[in-house]
């Protein structure tokens, strides 16, 4: 380091452990791999190893986004059979007049 130039700071990096830990609740066997690489950002910050950061995050966020895309489909395809056989079992039951 020269003098008289401050040292510049890390590079902030996103770790994607917000969308990770959201992407549990809709489809938590994608979410896991998700959040260990969320984890795997700071200590690499830290390090000083900003690559191997960068590349954790996108992966990071690569799973998290495969996580919410699959489970919300999973939600709106059980939303749209239970709406269509409770409107078929309605449509289709006896009447009692």
């Amino acid at each position: 380091m020269q003098p008289g130039y401050p040292q510049q700071p890390p590079p902030q990096i996103d770790n994607n452990m917000t969308m990770s830990i959201v992407s549990i609740f809709l489809f938590w066997p994608l979410a896991i791999p998700a959040i260990i690489n969320a984890s795997k950002v700071n200590p690499l910050l830290q390090q000083g190893d900003y690559a191997g950061a960068q590349a954790a995050a996108a992966e990071s966020k690569k799973w998290s986004k495969l996580a919410l895309i699959i489970g919300i489909i999973w939600i709106a395809l059980t939303v749209v059979c239970c709406l269509a056989l409770g409107v078929g079992g309605m449509m289709s039951g006896s009447s009692t007049n």
